[in-house]
């Protein structure tokens, strides 16, 4: 399965959630660190979901950028 995450810049780092995944969320020094932590953090919680035989949420979430001029 494929879930749409959204990374952020902070002061320290970068973090980011799922949409589609609400209350998973992770942090990293790097882009590439906080997405493998990301990954791991949705595959944890899902196994979770599926050992208490809990439907896993769909990934319904998609992003775009649109242009603008100011």
């Amino acid at each position: 399965m494929k879930y749409l995450i959204v990374i952020e810049k902070t002061s320290t780092g970068f973090s980011a959630y799922s949409p589609d995944v609400p209350g998973c969320v992770a942090t990293g020094e790097s882009r590439e660190e906080v997405e493998r932590e990301m990954t791991e953090a949705i595959t944890f919680h899902l196994e979770g979901l599926k050992q208490e035989g809990r439907q896993l949420p769909p990934s319904s979430t998609s992003a775009a950028y649109v242009e603008v001029s100011v």
